[in-house]
């Protein structure tokens, strides 16, 4: 017999521990080689663990422990045989997939192909570690899931197609009134984040300075170029990339913001590598867009929606979330006024950007109704010094009101802005 101990690989640079989030196979399976096996959370992310032969898996870490990188946490058979009748399983993939192809089909009460799947076991109707933690945050009940994991077990795939189908009001429970609690094991990830944050209080002289933008001329903006931006870049004109933008540009002005603290030096850096908060089901993420200083708009906006789409399903890698210079935030798409936000360390400082609401303002001695956004940076007073943070801030608020101030001598800066 030929067994193969497969150890948890190194996700990223300091990382030494990480947690299985979930098996995605059971003790005993035949596996394939590179076929997802396991997830496993850093306080990074969540990355997912491939067989490294094919052969009976025999397992010896459970759900929810933490273990160690270089551990061993599996051995592979892989004297093994396949079963006899099993396919491989690409095979099943594309067997499973026909039947949705087929919407008449579906909707058909036709009876399983297997059985087994039918049968009441331990795992019927029980969710995985993930998938518990994303139906207790949006309050989605297990008989409201259809189930597909092995012997019946809810994944998290499960749990995010059944949200975005969509739940009627009597689907969600509500306020039970039992005077029951519960309680759940906080994620590594979500354990990092409670310690960083905690650190940074304790550890930072932070400071908040707030300003407010009036955002019509880029809303103008906008709506004349945001179709033919689209049809050129193929990808839509948000504002995150005239923040990123006008952030760059400011940075390069004031470089105690771009910098860090490293023992009794200052860091400056001669890039922007903006980090850009983003919601994921895991929790807040943060990845980076490297050298945004060198970039377009329409590079910024393609680039954030790369990794945002990679962070939302849980395929963003530690090197996409490290080594950023600056962070931008942004708690208007969840209707937030006016906040205080936390400093992503090692970084010295962090803008948010906030909800935008029509408000009376002077303009020109007259009252007039313009769409205002209040902006908040948190810095560091320890590099950062007052008159800095607020010429930072003030510098951000005069690009955006005047888009053309991003460019110098172009006879059309709109159109060159948006590389039309």
């Amino acid at each position: 017999m030929s067994v193969l101990e497969m150890k948890v690989p190194s996700p990223g640079e300091s990382i030494s521990e990480v947690e299985i989030a979930q098996w995605l196979v059971s003790d005993g399976d035949y596996v394939e080689k590179d076929q997802a096996i396991a997830e496993v959370d850093s306080d990074k992310a969540t990355l997912e663990l491939p067989a490294e032969e094919s052969g009976i898996i025999t397992l010896k870490a459970a759900e929810g422990d933490a273990v160690k990188v270089g551990a061993v946490v599996c051995l592979i058979d892989t004297s093994a045989e396949r079963p006899a009748g099993s396919a491989p399983v690409a095979a099943k993939v594309e067997e499973k997939a026909a039947p949705v192809a087929e919407k008449a089909p579906v909707a058909a009460a036709a009876p399983s192909p297997n059985p087994v799947n039918e049968k009441a076991n331990y795992a019927s109707g029980t969710p995985s570690v993930a998938a518990a933690k994303i139906m207790a945050e949006n309050g989605v009940p297990a008989n409201k899931v259809q189930a597909s994991g092995r012997d019946g077990r809810i994944t998290k795939q499960d749990v995010l197609a059944a949200l975005s189908g969509g739940f009627s009001a009597d689907a969600v429970q509500g306020w039970g009134g039992t005077r029951e609690q519960s309680r759940e094991k906080m994620s590594m990830m979500r354990r990092k984040i409670a310690e960083r944050l905690v650190s940074v209080k304790n550890d930072t002289a932070m400071l908040t300075t707030f300003n407010e933008v009036d955002m019509k001329p880029i809303m103008d903006l906008r709506s004349k170029y945001k179709d033919a931006f689209a049809k050129h870049h193929d990808v839509n004109l948000g504002f995150m990339s005239f923040f990123t933008k006008a952030v760059t540009e400011a940075l390069n002005i004031f470089p105690a913001v771009n910098g860090m603290i490293d023992g009794n030096e200052i860091v400056y850096h001669n890039y922007a590598d903006i980090g850009v908060a983003v919601s994921s089901p895991k929790g807040l993420m943060v990845p980076v867009v490297r050298n945004a200083e060198q970039m377009t708009l329409a590079e910024i906006e393609k680039e954030i929606k790369r990794l945002a789409i990679k962070a939302r399903d849980g395929k963003i890698t530690p090197d996409e979330m490290t080594g950023g210079t600056f962070t931008i935030t942004n708690g208007g798409v969840f209707g937030s006024m006016l906040s205080t936000p936390i400093i992503n360390p090692p970084q010295s400082a962090i803008l948010g950007m906030h909800n935008i609401v029509e408000r009376p303002v002077a303009i020109n001695g007259k009252v007039e109704i313009r769409p205002i956004m209040y902006l908040a940076l948190s810095y560091d007073h320890r590099i950062i010094d007052g008159k800095e943070s607020v010429g930072f801030l003030v510098k951000v608020k005069e690009m955006l009101e005047n888009p053309e101030r991003m460019l110098f001598g172009a006879k059309d800066p709109h159109a060159v802005l948006l590389g039309l």
